[in-house]
């Protein structure tokens, strides 16, 4: 029944073009969004069985992110995220999800995340040397480099722990989210307890990440647990569950989550923000004439963060063209009005960035790389959820301050020294099927800035 006074959805892809869209949905779904994106902003995409709508207009994305995100519970793709993360705070509802965002939020408290921009610069400064040992050398995955950096920053702020013997812990969780990409294209269809070789890869990650945060655990009780960061927190938190087994199923579920939300999202926008620098080698000119401006030869404090101004123009339009979440799925729990449209309860709702932050409504030619559309005194009357990089409204990112302080400071100190060059021969396009990730590394090679 369509609620009085609202309009069914009836854009989208019939006959042939429905035959693709299915295709899409099992083999690129960021392929499925564009298409998605040029029948409209409403559209409904499946077949008759399937109520799957698509939104891509700025006040959707604030309906349902913000305003009436109670009625929009975590959508497709969720059973597969649980396999993996279990009940973290990426995939956790209701009144679990609230107790574990007020653990988890004083950790991210804009006071404690200043106080460790030493930790952030001291690691990015290491990640500097690195690099400078491979000069006019082989290319390095910078990808790879990235994800070291920042499993280094997460472990040091958020956790007091020294996360560098672990090495394991990039490669398992790249695993984790690989086989949640095939489970979600596959649509659950083949059985989780055959012995393949992607399930049986995807169990030895999942074991290993569960070792890893015993270990951590372990390590911490074993020095005391005081502190106020998100481990020490978490440690108190599970510490209350009347079933000690509870407690200890709450503590791998919420550190895993942390160390893949904590780590990848950052390393993913830095390989995409290097990886523009080096197509423009204009805008990579003018960050690091503003390094060497405000930083001359020393490192960057935190004070330093308000004074890159241009590095964060750069930092904010990588992650509008590659948003480190691009896609947001939503189930509506009620029936519902989006934007005069009626949604039938038990609806899946996509919301998407990639596409939002590409609409023509609201970004002049939205497939160019023009950090200058975030330069505060350029004027612009675009409404603010056509930019959703961290997400909007009660599940906002936590970790955005800690994100783009670590992404600011190690993109202007990087490029002050070293010029990273990529293969001009080597074409670096979003994985097909699910994500923005940079798949199979990105190889670029480092020589000095003189």
């Amino acid at each position: 029944m369509t609620i009085a006074g609202t309009r069914r959805v009836t854009a989208g892809p019939t006959g042939a073009a429905m035959l693709r869209t299915l295709w899409q949905l099992a083999q690129d779904r960021l392929g499925m969004m564009r298409t998605a994106a040029s029948y409209g902003d409403v559209v409904r995409l499946g077949p008759s069985f399937k109520r799957l709508y698509f939104f891509n207009h700025p006040d959707h994305a604030k309906y349902v992110l913000a305003d009436n995100s109670q009625n929009y519970h975590k959508g497709v793709g969720l059973a597969q995220a649980r396999r993996a993360l279990g009940d973290g705070l990426l995939t956790s509802e209701g009144e679990l999800w609230r107790k574990q965002r007020r653990v988890i939020q004083p950790a991210f408290q804009a006071k404690r995340i200043a106080a460790q921009a030493g930790v952030v610069v001291e690691e990015a400064a290491g990640l500097v040397q690195r690099l400078r040992a491979h000069r006019d050398g082989a290319p390095v995955d910078i990808v790879k480099e990235m994800t070291g950096l920042t499993l280094g920053v997460l472990g040091r702020t958020l956790l007091d722990s020294d996360l560098s013997e672990h090495r394991s812990v990039g490669h398992s969780f790249e695993v984790m989210q690989d086989q949640a990409m095939f489970e979600m294209v596959t649509m659950g269809s083949v059985p989780t307890w055959l012995p393949l070789p992607h399930q049986l890869r995807f169990r030895r990650a999942r074991r290993d990440l569960q070792r890893v945060v015993d270990a951590l655990v372990a390590q911490r009780r074993a020095r005391g647990e005081e502190g106020d960061d998100a481990l020490s927190r978490l440690i108190v938190s599970t510490r209350q569950e009347a079933d000690p087994r509870v407690g200890r199923l709450r503590m791998r579920d919420e550190l895993v989550t942390l160390l893949l939300a904590g780590h990848e999202t950052t390393a993913s926008t830095l390989g995409w923000t290097f990886h523009l620098l080096d197509r423009h080698p204009e805008v990579l000119e003018r960050v690091r004439a503003e390094a060497v401006e405000v930083l001359g030869d020393r490192q960057p404090v935190y004070e330093d963060l308000a004074r890159l101004r241009f590095t964060a123009q750069v930092i904010n339009e990588a992650m509008r063209l590659y948003p480190p979440v691009w896609m947001l799925s939503r189930i509506a729990q009620q029936p519902d009005v989006i934007g005069g449209y009626h949604v039938p309860g038990g609806s899946d709702v996509l919301i998407c960035p990639y596409t939002l932050h590409r609409h023509p409504e609201f970004w002049d030619d939205p497939d160019r790389f023009d950090p200058d559309r975030f330069d505060p005194a350029r004027p612009n009357d675009r409404p603010r959820y056509a930019y959703v990089p961290f997400g909007a409204g009660p599940r906002f990112c936590v970790g955005n301050h800690l994100g783009l302080m670590e992404a600011t400071f190690v993109t202007a100190m990087v490029v002050r020294e070293l010029r990273l060059t990529g293969d001009p021969a080597y074409q670096v396009v979003p994985e097909p099927m699910l994500s923005l990730r940079i798949k199979g590394g990105l190889p670029m090679r480092v020589t000095v800035v003189s």
